[in-house]
């Protein structure tokens, strides 16, 4: 296993996703710095500029046309991946915590913060009608009254989303798996240290797990006592088999590649690629500020 350090952002890791095929890798931090990089070697491919404040999340839709951002300047964009030009503004009233696009690329959903005043918000747009993206007009908003959503995915085909609230069942030291359809508890994968993020292998019955001691308490501490480790456990025995080490400190996000072959963590610092060597296709998108 090599690992591959990425440097392309000033403040910490808030999400790491990769695009369906798995060739392109999109960054977000508590910078305005929207990142792409090629997912074999670690190369940028450029950034897509624009926002104003941190980036909590980001996501491709299913043939890499389009990017969504959400971002703490209240604001949701819409980017053209291949120019970076940015296609549509939706402004909100708080920060844009979650955003997604519906497995067809048609529908987005974003999710807000309960700050300022305002409640917590999930809204829906259908990128087929331009006249909701031009009157920031979602055709379905579904308040969120008791605590803000922190993490939100769609279900499956589509049908519905599923979020984790602050306040929700998954509690600070142990990753829980759930059932998508019926939401049943299915797994505990334990740690003593805060967990931050949790992925799922698509191809073997591996779960990785990063976090680590509060970011506040790092300098505090050595690197072994805030366990900072990309720890993995077999899905169906819940039994930890490995831990790759290398951080200096907590793990804010993790995923892995298509092809289960690769892992990625982000953490308060910078990005990781842990891969094994091999060739793979390169996109090339000449619209995209190079760097």
């Amino acid at each position: 296993m090599k690992p591959i350090l990425l440097q392309g952002h000033e403040r910490s890791i808030t999400q790491i996703k990769y695009n369906r095929e798995g060739d392109l890798l999109f960054t977000v931090a508590k910078d305005p710095i929207v990142n792409v990089w090629y997912s074999v070697n670690g190369e940028r491919l450029g950034t897509y500029m624009g926002h104003t404040g941190a980036v909590w999340c980001v996501d491709a839709d299913w043939d890499t046309k389009h990017v969504l951002t959400g971002s703490a300047d209240n604001s949701c964009r819409l980017w053209d991946c291949e120019t970076g030009k940015q296609l549509a503004l939706l402004k909100t009233n708080s920060a844009v915590r979650t955003c997604g696009f519906d497995f067809g690329g048609n529908i987005i959903m974003f999710s807000t913060d309960k700050q300022m005043g305002y409640q917590c918000f999930v809204s829906f747009f259908d990128l087929r009608d331009p006249s909701q993206i031009d009157n920031n007009e979602p055709y379905m908003k579904i308040p969120c009254n008791d605590s803000k959503i922190t993490s939100a995915v769609w279900g499956p085909l589509g049908e519905c989303i599923i979020a984790g609230h602050e306040s929700g069942e998954l509690n600070q030291y142990s990753a829980k798996l759930f059932d998508s359809t019926t939401l049943e508890h299915q797994k505990t994968f334990r740690t003593e240290r805060p967990v931050n993020s949790a992925a799922l292998s698509p191809n073997y019955d591996h779960v990785v797990l990063g976090g680590g001691q509060e970011a506040m308490d790092v300098t505090t501490t050595s690197t072994r006592i805030g366990k900072f480790e990309a720890r993995f456990f077999h899905l169906a025995f819940e039994e930890e088999f490995g831990r790759v080490k290398g951080h200096f400190g907590p793990i804010n996000s993790v995923a892995f590649h298509p092809d289960g072959k690769r892992c990625h963590d982000g953490t308060e610092a910078y990005l990781v690629i842990r891969e094994q060597q091999q060739a793979a296709h390169r996109r090339v998108f000449p619209g995209i500020v190079q760097v």
